[in-house]
């Protein structure tokens, strides 16, 4: 809980300075606030102006595609010759679009009518003037201020601040200025505006450079999408009118320059294509040629169906070679076994061989051994019979062996021609790989050469199209139009930033006082720096009003000292002797004198005599109250030891019949010898012995300056330490705490004196008092 009310206690003390002062934050918010209406009403109207076109055959930039892709693009018959839409933003903003319109509009001496807040721009009909620069005079210095214009009749008359003498002219003649030649004509068509002043009227002169660049700077060209090929063209100017002629000036300009762009590149381009069909058509018939000369001199007709067949002899080659060796083998078993048998035995038959003859003849030969082995079953190897079939099988045996070898020398002919013909075969089949890369070569070059061809005729014919056909690569999507409100000046933006700086201005003014504050101000300040308490807060005095508190005085100076001596009671020990109270303070100034008196004053009123010692004798101050006892004798001639009583030094005050003074009587050359004489002390006891007064207040010398004060601190009951708001340094209280702390001081209340009514501490605080009547709203000012 206590934690939340020092933060809060905090964060009051933090915006108490800003509270306070809030009067500064009115007054100056009341002044930025007109400041702004002024601003505002001086600074010409701005309208901005836009128009939206399409390019017709623009896209936003891609990645880029393949080499046919590019050569299909060829040709610029998008216009530019480019598909990029930011391209053709950029090309809207370049400064030799924007110089070839300016070319052709009357932009560099625009015209003004002077206006009682701002200047109006006279443009197109409302131009009373048409103003033509015939030449810039080139490193001429450019006028900085404007040219006035005055006619009558014919006559021109031009005068500028910065010129010695004025330049008379002609209507319809050239003027020699000293930065250009120019020509004013008047202007036919001119309209004037209602409720506008045209009794002083000038112009403004910037070389053709300068203006472009300011054209070109005002420009804005955009995305209305960001997919889409939609451009926004906007200019924020004063004059209407002059916005939108440059705008539609700006879009036919460049449709101009897309339409010669075209022509230009079209009429290049088909006679670069006419150049390139002569050279792509000599080039198809040498490769049409090449490919010719290599299928006679290879003997080929078809390269894929050759292939073909030369493949299938191949595999047929390696089946008759396989069939033949089969033959040849079956022959050689068949001799073998031939040459193997006996007559009696036979041979074997059907097993594969594919000479006809053979095999009739292996026939007819187991046929005579089958019937040779039936003779034998009758008969003996002798029989005639028998001898007769054994020749006829020896016989039949020899053919049959000779047969054989003829079949085996005609097979071994035909695997020879066979195997040739399948050597030829692979001879062929190894060199197609070589054949077909070259042919491929040669017809990739032909069908490169054919697409080209092709591809050149047709861009030649779209070429010669797209010259007669031109049209503009912009279409408006809508003309030049103005917004009916302006765009500057941005009144409620104006208006806030105005208000903003007149509530920062003083909050940084405030701050910077803060942190720069090397003086006390309020209680507060001393609290933070001392725990010594803070007994009384007196009001700075106003204007006319008494420093000196009167009797049964309500003021509110009057309540602080009543507060103030009710404060000071209770630091008073309880005793009957007269109480000593010594007042001091750090340095002259802070008001020792004034508090002393008026507390005695209000010690006095409560009917208790009270005496007043002016112990500061050398700079008394406490006769300045009544100057009439400059040059009586005091605390001086008493302390020196002249032979006076204190009776005698002793004057009534002349403000309460209860309140005596002594003052300071004549400066001394010796003070600080006087008081430490023990004359003082002497004083005090023989007032003391006289009982009469209940309180003796002494007026002391600053501390910080003189050792006076201390001399004397010991022999007081209390002491009240003067401070006074806006003089006392904060160091000064470091100073007090260490003289305490060295028991130098004791017993030490502290005084706030000449207290601004915002920084009062506590109570008072709607006027001091009881009796004060609250202000009124008027009053609050004041």
């Amino acid at each position: 809980m206590d934690r939340k009310n020092n933060k809060e206690i905090s964060i009051k003390e933090l915006l108490n300075p800003y509270l306070k002062k809030w009067k500064y934050f009115v007054g100056m918010a009341f002044l930025m606030l007109i400041l702004a209406i002024y601003y505002i009403k001086s600074s010409s109207p701005v309208y901005k102006a836009q128009t939206s076109v399409l390019i017709k055959d623009a896209k936003n930039m891609s990645a880029a595609s393949g080499d046919v892709g590019v050569l299909q693009s060829f040709g610029g018959f998008g216009g530019m010759g480019t598909n990029s839409i930011e391209n053709e933003i950029a090309v809207f903003k370049t400064k030799t679009i924007i110089e070839d319109v300016l070319k052709d509009l009357n932009f560099q001496t625009p015209v003004y009518a002077k206006q009682t807040f701002h200047n109006l721009e006279l443009y197109g009909t409302t131009s009373p003037y048409i103003i033509n620069v015939i030449q810039d005079k080139i490193g001429a210095e450019l006028p900085k201020k404007p040219i006035w214009i005055k006619t009558k009749g014919n006559q021109i008359l031009l005068t500028s601040d910065e010129w010695d003498k004025s330049i008379n002219a002609s209507f319809d003649k050239t003027i020699n200025l000293p930065f250009a030649i120019i020509m004013i004509r008047k202007n036919i068509a001119f309209v004037a505006p209602k409720k506008e002043n045209l009794s002083e009227i000038f112009f403004k002169y910037s070389d053709f450079e300068e203006t472009v660049n300011s054209f070109q700077e005002a420009l804005v060209a955009d995305l209305s999408d960001k997919e889409g090929t939609i451009i926004n063209l906007s200019v924020n100017f004063e004059n209407k009118d002059k916005a939108k002629d440059f705008l539609n000036g700006l879009v036919r300009q460049y449709n101009g320059y897309a339409i010669n762009d075209k022509n230009i590149e079209s009429k290049k381009t088909k006679d670069f294509i006419d150049r390139r069909i002569v050279l792509i058509s000599k080039e198809l018939g040498s490769v049409e040629t090449e490919k010719e000369d290599y299928k006679s001199n290879n003997n080929i007709v078809d390269l894929p169906a050759e292939a073909g067949i030369n493949l299938q002899v191949k595999e047929q080659s390696k089946s008759q070679l396989l069939e033949i060796g089969t033959q040849l083998e079956l022959n050689k078993i068949l001799r073998s076994s031939l040459n193997k048998k006996g007559v009696g035995d036979v041979l074997p038959l059907n097993i594969g061989l594919e000479s006809e003859a053979a095999g009739v003849a292996i026939q007819e030969y187991n046929a005579l051994v089958l019937q040779r082995n039936k003779y034998l079953e009758e008969a003996t190897p002798d029989n005639p019979l028998v001898k007769t079939a054994n020749k006829q099988i020896e016989e039949m045996k020899s053919s049959l062996m000779q047969s054989l070898q003829k079949n085996v020398t005609s097979l071994e002919l035909a695997k020879r021609k066979v195997e040739n013909q399948l050597g030829s075969s692979v001879q062929m089949i190894n060199k197609i790989p070589t054949q077909e890369k070259l042919f491929r070569s040669i017809e990739r070059q032909q069908q490169i050469k054919e697409n080209l061809y092709l591809l050149l005729l047709q861009k030649r014919e779209e070429a010669a199209i797209s010259m007669e056909i031109a049209s503009d690569k912009a279409r408006v999507i809508d003309k030049a139009f103005v917004a009916s409100k302006p765009v500057a000046p941005k009144k409620l933006i104006i208006l806030g930033v105005f208000l903003a700086v007149g509530l920062l201005l003083p909050i940084i003014y405030i701050y910077l006082k803060e942190i720069l504050q090397s003086t006390i101000n309020k209680r507060n300040d001393i609290s933070k720096l001392t725990d010594l308490p803070v007994i009384a807060e007196i009001p700075k005095l106003k204007n006319k009003e008494s420093p000196l508190v009167a009797f049964n005085d309500v003021s509110p100076m009057a309540e602080a000292f009543r507060i103030f001596v009710t404060n000071l009671k209770f630091l008073l020990p309880g005793k009957n002797v007269p109480q000593i109270i010594l007042v001091t303070s750090s340095v002259k100034g802070e008001g020792k004198t004034f508090v002393s008196t008026n507390l005695s004053i209000i010690l006095a009123s409560a009917r208790d005599k009270v005496l007043v010692i002016g112990a500061d004798i050398r700079n008394p101050q406490l006769q300045r109250y009544n100057p009439s006892m400059k040059s009586v004798k005091g605390l001086t001639e008493f302390l020196s030891g002249e032979e006076i009583s204190v009776n005698d030094i002793i004057h009534a005050s002349g403000y309460n019949e209860n309140c005596d003074f002594i003052y300071s009587g004549s400066l001394p050359p010796n003070p600080t010898d006087l008081l430490q004489n023990g004359k003082l002390q002497e004083l005090l006891a023989i007032i003391k012995a006289q009982n009469k007064y209940k309180y003796v207040v002494l007026d002391t010398a600053p501390l910080l300056l003189v050792t006076d004060s201390f001399l004397i601190a010991d022999i007081s009951d209390v002491i009240v330490y003067v401070t006074r708001a806006e003089v006392t340094e904060i160091e000064y209280i470091e100073f007090l705490n260490n003289s305490v702390e060295e028991n130098k001081l004791k017993n030490v209340g502290i005084v706030l004196n000449e207290v601004k009514e915002s920084n009062f501490g506590y109570g008072n605080k709607y006027g001091y008092g009881y009796g004060v009547q609250e202000k009124k709203w008027w009053q609050i000012f004041k």
